[in-house]
This record gives C-alpha cells, sequence and structure tokens, in this order.
C-alpha cells in the first residue's frame, strides 16, 4: 500500500549550504547526515522532508516555471505576508509578488541554488 511521498531530493553542488538554507530561511532542520557522502535530510515542522545529495554538475540556473519536470515545491505558510516579508528582507530572490486567487495566496521565489519554490496559503484545504 502507498501511503505518500516520505522525501524529495534535491541534487546540489554545495549540499551543505542548501540546506543550511533551508534551515536558516524556512525553519527547517537537518535530521540526518550521512558519514559516508554528502547527502542531508532536512525536515519541516509537519514531517515532510527534502533530502539534498551532491549533483555531478554545477547549478544551471534558475529553470522556467512551466520547463518540463518537477517545477516547484509549494511551502504551506498560516500567515503567508508575514514570511514573505521576512524572507524578502532577507534577501530571498522572489519571482512573483503574492497574489490570490479563489482563496489560494501564493508567492514564488528562489532557493539559493535557483530551485524554484512558492509559499501557499490555502483559506481551505484541498479535499
Amino acid at each position: 500500500m502507498v501511503t505518500g511521498i516520505e522525501h524529495t531530493a534535491i541534487a546540489s553542488p554545495d549540499p551543505e549550504r542548501l540546506a543550511q538554507w533551508y534551515v536558516e530561511h524556512l525553519g527547517f532542520v537537518v535530521n540526518h547526515r550521512s558519514t559516508t557522502s554528502r547527502i542531508h535530510f532536512v525536515r519541516a515542522s509537519d514531517g515532510s522532508m527534502l533530502e539534498i545529495i551532491e549533483a555531478d554538475a554545477p547549478s544551471p540556473g534558475v529553470s522556467g516555471m512551466h520547463d518540463p519536470g518537477l517545477r516547484h515545491l509549494a511551502i504551506a505558510v498560516t500567515d503567508l505576508a508575514s514570511v514573505y516579508q521576512r524572507l524578502k528582507s532577507a534577501g530571498v530572490r522572489f519571482l512573483t509578488e503574492p497574489s490570490t486567487t479563489r482563496g489560494n495566496t501564493v508567492a514564488f521565489f528562489t532557493d539559493c541554488d535557483g530551485n524554484i519554490l512558492h509559499l501557499l496559503h490555502r483559506e481551505r484545504p484541498l479535499l
């Protein structure tokens, strides 16, 4: 039986730096560091995890939001305005300003490797 997604992996030219970015900017915690490689697992307060692995090549930069493949990670927040302001004040690069459509507020941004993320506040959860 499939129970859900346990983690998503992100390949980074500098896994330690990227893991620390998620800790400093989004409040994740490092919950596992491999003793035999540069793999780091970081966990959000809801238990969702990212596995940060070492990339074989340098990051190509920011992909387009509609290019093929995994396009973004949605970061659930309870107060989008305050998280947006805190991240913007910390120098995080936003691709869009916050916008609200049908009760869902989003703002797209990138992590320090150029991976696309977005803050998300839903007025009502998807069922």
